[in-house]
């Protein structure tokens, strides 16, 4: 199958956990006449982005935020790309952890963020997820019934050697929860994706959560899906809701035979 419909929802994050959970199938409901393959959430979608608060809301994989996004998977039949949220293990470690689940809500994928984003800009934001979080290890590329797809969280993705190692995996969309702030998003976000997807001839989705000027960290919004040209096909303002976009993965066929990039590669000499 080569086109995929996407279904991005940009959720304002509340202070009740469950409220996130509850809002987050509203929106399916809402989104289910879409008829969606796939629907994307925030990162940390249910937990205010702060420090202090990741290891309060932090939950084993299988918890009961996880239960929920995968009962929802299955009740409607999507790939639930399910943003990200914090995940505690055995030993009292924190990390943002992003998870996909099948049609039949059966987890597929699971990323721990594995650049932290500590951060001092001046006159801008100073953010230190160190502070709390533990970062991943591991490169994320999973199978669907469409092809391969990766998955990274936020700061991961201004990394380019790990969007092009999930290229080189196979994958033809790369999937991004993400949450730029207010001086990094109009700085940075836009370009960013178009850079990944122009690069590595794949489609870029990022999925924010809304903005809340009132929140202790703001979120810049404008979730966004690329195409392997480097032109944006969607992209949102900064308030809450939910957008619906076909995108066809012949198009990333297309583009590597015209513009042959990852064949033309000097790999004899980067090394």
């Amino acid at each position: 199958m080569a086109k995929i419909v996407v279904t991005m929802l940009q959720t304002k994050v509340y202070a009740d956990k469950m409220k996130n959970i509850e809002k987050v199938a509203e929106y399916m409901e809402t989104a289910a006449s879409e008829k969606s393959d796939i629907v994307t959430l925030p990162e940390m979608f249910n937990c205010p982005y702060q420090t202090a608060n990741f290891p309060v809301y932090a939950e084993p994989e299988g918890g009961e935020s996880w239960q929920a996004l995968s009962r929802l998977a299955g009740k409607y039949g999507v790939y639930l790309s399910a943003g990200s949220m914090p995940e505690s293990d055995s030993s009292g470690h924190v990390y943002n952890t992003a998870y996909v689940f099948d049609r039949e809500g059966n987890q597929i994928a699971k990323h721990r963020k594995m650049h932290m984003f500590d951060i001092d800009v001046e006159g801008g934001q100073f953010f230190k997820e160190s502070d709390t979080l533990t970062a991943g290890k591991e490169i994320t590329v999973f199978d669907t019934e469409f092809g391969k797809m990766g998955l990274c969280i936020c700061y991961d993705m201004r990394f380019p050697e790990l969007a092009r190692i999930m290229t080189l995996k196979g994958a033809k969309v790369i999937l991004v929860p993400g949450a730029f702030n207010m001086t990094t998003g109009p700085a940075h976000w836009e370009i960013m994706f178009r850079n990944r997807a122009l690069d590595n001839q794949v489609y870029t989705i990022g999925t924010a959560p809304a903005r809340d000027a009132a929140s202790g960290y703001v979120s810049w919004g404008h979730s966004i899906i690329v195409s392997p040209w480097g032109d944006i096909l969607e992209q949102m303002d900064e308030k809450e809701g939910y957008i619906t976009r076909a995108i066809d993965l012949e198009r990333v066929d297309r583009v590597r035979k015209e513009l042959p990039l990852l064949a033309h590669r000097r790999t004899d000499v980067y090394g």
